[in-house]
């Protein structure tokens, strides 16, 4: 039985499929989660809410990465923030409390591209370099199946979502996002 978390897509093994993932993407999936799978999807529907209207992903099954940035004494703190997609990431208190700053913000998306070598509307945990401690949100390490980015606007990867939590920055924040709606 087909799993309905792929929609309309159907997954390759990503090991099999470099050309399918940026170059640091393919090298973490290599390393750390080596059951990923990858999708290929037109690059025009990256954007997570179009993806999944458009290929039947659920919203509920896919994750979004923020990037966020504060100082404290000077000392820039960083983190990579790996969210539910139909979730709010808590950015002024969650984020900025545990991050020990008194002010947060998203990384701009020009240093957000820079920092982390893949093109806006494509940032994946996966292959994100270490200096972006991974803060995973409880729901994504819960969720059976995760879509997340695959360092390229013409994919997407499918992981257990507690496969995230193998990747070696990432550390479980439970309680970092609500939903939506609230």
């Amino acid at each position: 039985m087909r799993n309905p978390i792929f929609g309309k897509l159907d997954p390759l093994p990503a090991l099999e499929h470099p050309e399918l993932l940026a170059p640091s993407t393919f090298a973490a999936v290599q390393q750390y989660v080596p059951d990923a799978l990858v999708a290929q999807i037109d690059p025009a529907l990256s954007d997570t809410e179009v993806m999944c209207a458009n290929y039947g992903v659920p919203l509920s099954a896919s994750a979004n990465i923020v990037l966020i940035t504060g100082k404290r004494n000077g000392e820039v703190r960083k983190v990579a923030c790996q969210v539910l997609a139909d979730q709010r990431l808590d950015i002024n208190h969650f984020v900025r409390q545990t991050l020990g700053v008194r002010k947060c913000s998203f990384a701009s998306m020009d240093d957000a591209v820079a920092s982390s070598g893949m093109p806006y509307g494509a940032i994946t945990p996966v292959g994100l370099p270490d200096d972006w401690p991974l803060w995973v949100d409880g729901a994504v390490a819960d969720t059976e199946w995760i879509c997340i980015g695959a360092g390229v606007r013409e994919a997407k990867l499918f992981l257990p979502g507690a496969d995230l939590l193998k990747l070696p920055t990432a550390i479980r924040q439970d309680g970092m996002a609500q939903s939506a709606s609230a």
